[in-house]
């Protein structure tokens, strides 16, 4: 990449997200400090922006990311994972409002799917998961 068209990745601590003026995409990181007990107003003001491609989210609370992932209105929901993106071929590529992939992905009807569609992508091995009840066969001795 050339020094006209390559941003370094970058994060910026703001106050509100409010301060935010639009979707920004790239290898851009914002960070807004709350009081756990501000998770409902956090939500709802993260939902009022009218976007809501991808949410991600860190913990090791169950209750937690079940009601967080509950509540806010994305396309994708990302659990102790990376955030780089949709799996191809696996989960959708879309969100929610302003964050919708629209006609150009794949024919007049395809942005009707993401509507209500919510994505959850959960790292079980990052909560103490047994990763080897996930690769049992298909309960082939029941």
């Amino acid at each position: 990449p050339n020094a006209e068209t390559f941003i370094k990745p970058s994060f910026y601590e703001i106050d509100h997200i409010q301060d935010m003026k639009g979707e920004k995409f790239g290898p851009i990181l914002h960070i807004i400090r709350f009081k756990a007990q501000d998770i409902d107003r956090v939500i709802d003001e993260i939902n009022s922006t009218g976007y809501g491609l991808t949410f991600g989210l860190h913990s090791r609370i169950r209750h937690f990311m079940d009601y967080v992932a509950s509540r806010i209105k994305v396309g994708n929901v990302y659990i102790n994972r990376s955030m780089t993106g949709a799996v191809v071929g696996v989960q959708p590529v879309g969100g929610r409002g302003l964050s919708g992939t629209g006609p150009k992905a794949g024919g007049p009807q395809y942005l009707h799917r993401f509507v209500t569609e919510k994505t959850i992508s959960d790292n079980v091995t990052a909560t103490g998961g047994n990763t080897e009840l996930m690769s049992l066969d298909d309960l082939k001795d029941l």
